[in-house]
């Protein structure tokens, strides 16, 4: 059974910095595309960043700030997230997928997600 379990989400000042964490498991880690989205209340569920063997790609309003990264070995993978600001504010899920893609409905297995709060 494919299982994915985030951590390291809380409570920064802005212009701080966070390391988010997923670990994985039940599913062909290897072949599938990661990823991480997040949703603020209110607003649907939006990307934040994609990771494939070969590449990477980051939503405008991250990219420069946030740098996504996978340990195949360990079966996990990772979101820095530097120079936060309070729009950044939002419940954070990994995600893992068969395409590479930023969009929501190509994702098959999802996180329960933690929570990222920045205060100005």
């Amino acid at each position: 059974q494919a299982r994915l379990v985030e951590s390291g989400g809380g409570s920064v000042q802005t212009g701080g910095s966070l390391r988010l964490s997923c670990a994985a498991s039940g599913f062909d880690y290897t072949v599938n595309a990661m990823a991480w989205f997040r949703q603020a209340p209110g607003k649907e569920r939006e990307p934040v960043a994609a990771e494939s063997a070969r590449d990477t790609t980051y939503a405008a309003s991250v990219k420069g700030r946030f740098t996504i990264s996978r340990d195949y070995a360990n079966k996990m993978l990772y979101l820095q997230m530097d120079n936060l600001n309070p729009e950044d504010t939002g419940l954070y899920y990994c995600a893992a997928g068969n395409l590479y893609s930023l969009r929501v409905s190509e994702y098959l297995y999802w996180g329960q997600g933690t929570q990222v709060t920045v205060y100005s």
